[in-house]
């Protein structure tokens, strides 16, 4: 779904990237390893990431990049369970059309922000033809979406969509148009087609659609 902050080794423990968040020298190692990777896919793409480069870039020796990362899948891998990890909370902001809102600017926010909207569009590339890149992708999306469910849950404790709503359904209804807008057809995402993603979702809430059964 979105993502609105920097990255900061995780590697220490079982090997895996990102499992693990221990302090000192192991955890700038990481941000600074994460902070070259983010820079090369937003200068250059996923194609064009390399784990040499990347070292040089952040001031770590190769040996200690492939040794905890692998790949430049594992890079990615790993750098979107930290963008995750460090993601804005959900909203709360009394109303289920106001939440929404915040998500879907969220969103808007991220995609044309110039970094961030090429570090997406470079990893949502890359997850289209490796399906490990493609399993870390999901994974991030399905943190986020797990994140901001609770907005759903409230809103129905509150009667404003029906009881069984599934929360996951209704923010995929509200971000998936700005992500066609972003990655299929190219075009310009302004705050109207927000606020137009919102309201069709809300209207199709409202209506039961979204309802589990």
């Amino acid at each position: 779904m979105e993502h609105q902050t920097h990255l900061g080794d995780g590697g220490a423990g079982d090997g895996t990237p990102g499992t693990v968040r221990p302090g000192g020298r192991t955890a700038k190692v990481r941000a600074a390893v994460l902070a070259a990777t983010e820079d090369a896919l937003a200068d250059a793409g996923f194609h064009a990431l390399n784990m040499d480069h990347i070292a040089v870039s952040a001031g770590v020796g190769k040996t200690t990049v492939y040794r905890r990362w692998g790949s430049p899948v594992g890079l990615v891998a790993d750098l979107l369970r930290d963008m995750a990890d460090r993601s804005l909370p959900a909203s709360d902001t009394g109303s289920l059309a106001g939440d929404l809102r915040a998500n879907a600017a969220l969103v808007r926010h991220t995609l044309t922000d110039p970094r961030m909207g090429a570090v997406f569009r470079a990893v949502i590339a890359a997850a289209a033809c490796d399906e490990e890149c493609a399993a870390a992708l999901h994974g991030f999306y399905e943190a986020r979406l797990e994140e901001w469910a609770p907005v759903v849950e409230r809103a129905a404790a509150r009667g404003e969509v029906p009881a069984a709503t599934d929360g996951l359904e209704l923010l995929r209804a509200v971000s998936a148009p700005l992500y066609y807008r972003f990655m299929v057809t190219r075009e310009p995402l302004a705050a109207e087609d927000a606020e137009r993603a919102v309201a069709a979702a809300l209207a199709a809430a409202g209506a039961g659609v979204f309802t589990r059964r």
